[in-house]
């Protein structure tokens, strides 16, 4: 016959023993303990840190520098760059496809680095200054990469396309004489579901002989 210790520590079918159940229970307390000391550290730290400037919950006043110009607005603390440029600043150049980075349609400069606009806050900009595809040219006068995706017919549903230019724009403005290699790596995070990157290879590639000469 089984003693009362034996039943205590006796898991039924299926089920698991009392022993068991309150190490789980005791080690979940502990953990909570842990998670709670660990939380209250962090908003201790958070309160005490100086010159935290805090945004939102409303609208917050922001100053962009895009395409050259000042423009002073109101956004949501959670409104990303792309969505703002596409909103307010009605620049719809800027296309948005995945709204997560993974697809690199949104891409403009942020101090001449091609960024994904999609994963920064409008309110981080700063005063950093903003280039879109619509401020590439220089008035009538289209940017090499500009003009050879035109020639080499680096275009087809156009979706993606301007992102692709402000890469390969951002590429060339920065290595005049390029390989095959460095236009696959400026180019590696855009997803372009017509297929069209040997023709962007070949007019990024013509791009800079035009920037050298």
């Amino acid at each position: 016959m089984a003693s009362f210790g034996d039943k205590r520590d006796t898991a039924p079918p299926g089920g698991i023993t009392r022993r068991a159940f309150l190490k789980g229970t005791g080690a979940a307390i502990a953990g909570s303990a842990v998670f709670d000391a660990n939380l209250q550290a962090a908003v201790t730290s958070a309160e005490a840190a100086p010159n935290v400037a805090v945004a939102g919950p409303g609208q917050v006043r922001v100053l962009l520098d895009v395409n050259g110009a000042q423009r002073a607005l109101d956004v949501a603390p959670h409104a990303t760059l792309a969505e703002v440029l596409r909103g307010p600043l009605d620049l719809t150049g800027t296309k948005i496809g995945c709204d997560r980075g993974a697809c690199s349609a949104c891409t403009v400069w942020v101090d001449r680095v091609p960024v994904a606009s999609c994963m920064m806050l409008a309110v981080d900009v700063g005063e950093r200054k903003v280039v879109t595809i619509e401020g590439l040219a220089r008035g009538d006068e289209l940017h090499p990469v500009q003009s050879a995706f035109i020639a080499h017919d680096a275009i087809q549903c156009g979706f993606c396309t301007p992102g692709m230019v402000m890469s390969c724009a951002a590429l060339v403005e920065n290595n005049r004489n390029p390989s095959l290699e460095d236009v696959k790596a400026a180019i590696s995070g855009h997803l372009c579901r017509c297929g069209t990157y040997p023709h962007v290879f070949a007019a990024t590639l013509d791009a800079a002989k035009a920037v050298r000469g």
